[in-house]
């Protein structure tokens, strides 16, 4: 078999002191691995450029673990954090220019503040876009004052890739059953509710150029695409949208296959979506290299369809 490059980007990294913000979360997983998902967190030049180079990944796009400053309640150190953590980011991957890059930390508790920082990261350290986990202490991203960064992001022309986070509230169902919270299925709830938050908040109306990042084969949002529509035709409770819940899928909102290694699943979303907003990455340190470029390699895809799915749309998502 030939070389199958790659492009990965839900890809993460930490930056020294930003440990306080993850140890709720660290802490849930066994002692053993934990440690070395932190060791694996603080790496950048030795083992993760050697899982890239034997798995033919060629760009890996690192961003700060979750949930980083989006568990700051201060909102003057949560700007100061995200611009230290992308300085830092710049620094580290300026060692290994075309291998790695960055998506920017951002203080989304100030609008205004995510939006300069943005621009900074973009034009003057070169990062490729960003990643924010999730809400702001219960706020999301639909609500009016951040027209302003939605704005800025447009005119940048980058991605903003929603990373999942706890919720604000745990929903009663998940009462008595704390397995059901996080990674396992909470946190994809959560994620996904956000987006559709973003959807119908007419968010996509009012700048059309934006481009949603989810992860995890899309939280589970393309194969409710037939119901949304369906659905939101009879309950849209007043709610007015220029085009189809559906047609938001696939274009505003783009997804990779990180922590999804599913033949089937791969094949419904690219389905659902097309095959040109599905994109190939793994969730390093949590997931697997190995197993996810295994899985990629052999999905059931034509060359041409794996190439986008691979690289070709990353490539374009981030204008290489």
């Amino acid at each position: 078999m030939s070389k199958i490059m790659k492009i990965a980007f839900e890809e993460h990294f930490m930056t020294p002191g930003f440990q306080e913000y993850s140890k709720s979360f660290l802490g849930l997983i066994d002692s053993d691995v934990a440690q070395k998902i932190t060791q694996r967190l603080s790496d950048f030049d030795d083992e993760r450029l050697k899982l890239m180079d034997a798995h033919d990944i060629e760009l890996t796009v690192l961003s700060q673990t979750g949930p980083g400053v989006q568990g700051e309640t201060d909102t003057a150190r949560a700007i100061e954090r995200a611009r230290y953590s992308n300085d830092f980011l710049a620094d580290r991957i300026s060692a290994h220019k075309g291998r790695l890059g960055g998506f920017a930390v951002l203080p989304m508790q100030d609008p205004k503040a995510a939006s300069e920082e943005l621009e900074r990261a973009v034009t003057q350290l070169g990062l490729k876009g960003a990643l924010v986990n999730g809400h702001t202490g219960g706020t999301y991203y639909d609500a009016p004052q951040y027209d302003v960064f939605w704005e800025r992001l447009q005119a940048l022309d980058v991605p903003f890739y929603l990373h999942p986070t706890d919720a604000k509230t745990q929903p009663f169902s998940f009462a008595d059953h704390p397995e059901m919270q996080g990674a396992t299925w909470g946190w994809g709830v959560e994620t996904a509710s956000h987006a559709l938050r973003l959807l119908f908040g007419g968010v996509f109306d009012r700048f059309p150029n934006i481009k949603i990042v989810l992860g995890h084969m899309g939280e589970g949002l393309p194969y409710l695409r037939w119901r949304f529509d369906s659905r939101f035709a009879v309950y849209h409770h007043g709610i007015k949208l220029a085009r189809k819940p559906s047609e938001y899928l696939g274009s505003n909102i783009v997804i990779t296959t990180s922590g999804v290694c599913s033949h089937p699943a791969l094949i419904g979303a690219i389905g659902e979506l097309g095959e040109d907003a599905v994109m190939f990455s793994i969730d390093y340190p949590y997931e697997s290299t190995e197993e996810a470029c295994t899985f990629i390699e052999t999905a059931p895809l034509d060359d041409a369809t794996r190439r986008k799915v691979c690289r070709d749309n990353a490539a374009r998502l981030f204008k290489l």
